[in-house]
């Protein structure tokens, strides 16, 4: 019966907590959109609002959007890498020392949002971008971008695999846990694409520092995935051997 509740409480705790980010999401989206259409709609009080941007954050500088794409291509990535770490991390159980199984699922499930959050603003940032532009369909098919196509297509797409990933967070039920970790299996991939992309047409690529970030961050993502994979045929093997002595056992029908 205890466990009955504290199930029940988790799924409260989950469920509020879905509803107040909704919420969040649902309120900055409709801010967004009201001041989206105080600004076409009313042109002076456009004009007056990206005055006050100007005199505020430098707007009509060609380096602000650069500098915010930058930073939230940086928080993007680190969360994404986060992310594939924690969720290597779990069928290990290295956790059920620390925090429960649920907390574990749950904290992986928001930051791979968050980190979903932040390339959005790191790719939507570059349609008012008055350096280096980029148009919707740049953005959204991947290898059309006149800058780096083959890298920067290579992101489009792992952010791509990354959005199906979490989505299937919320399908669990429907597709069944086969899939789910089929599915799972493409975050691999996705990562594999966005550390390229990062790489190759990051801005701060040349730097020896940047260099050193992506390749020992990514090497951490290799070692845990061979962690995973050994570890994940160890068990399979120990099962294989639970089931011999109940085969041995069970009587032959005649």
């Amino acid at each position: 019966m205890s466990d009955l509740k504290v199930g029940s409480s988790n799924m409260n705790q989950k469920r509020l907590t879905t509803i107040l980010i909704g919420g969040v999401v649902l309120m900055a989206a409709l801010l967004f959109g009201a001041f989206g259409f105080l600004v076409v709609v009313y042109p002076p009080m456009g004009q007056a609002i990206g005055s006050l941007f100007t005199w505020l954050f430098a707007t009509n500088s060609v380096h602000t959007t650069w500098y915010i794409t930058r930073a939230a291509g940086w928080v993007g990535y680190f969360l994404l890498w986060f992310s594939m770490v924690w969720g290597l991390a779990i069928p290990t159980k290295f956790f059920e020392r620390v925090i429960s199984p649920t907390f574990a699922v749950d904290f992986h499930e928001y930051l791979s949002l968050l980190a979903i959050g932040f390339v959005i603003l790191h790719v939507s940032v570059l349609l008012f971008d008055q350096f280096l532009p980029f148009t919707l369909t740049q953005i959204f098919i991947p290898f059309l971008s006149t800058y780096r196509p083959i890298w920067v297509g290579l992101g489009v797409i792992g952010a791509y695999l990354s959005v199906l990933v979490t989505i299937t967070f919320y399908l669990r039920k429907r597709i069944g846990q086969k899939r789910f970790k089929a599915i799972h299996l493409l975050s691999l991939v996705g990562y594999l694409g966005v550390v390229l992309h990062a790489f190759f047409a990051g801005s701060d690529s040349s730097l020896g520092a940047v260099q050193l970030v992506y390749l020992s961050t990514f090497l951490v993502v290799v070692f845990l995935t061979s962690f995973w994979m050994i570890n994940a045929r160890q068990m399979k093997k120990e099962k294989e051997l639970r089931l011999i002595p109940a085969r041995q056992t069970r009587p032959v029908r005649r």
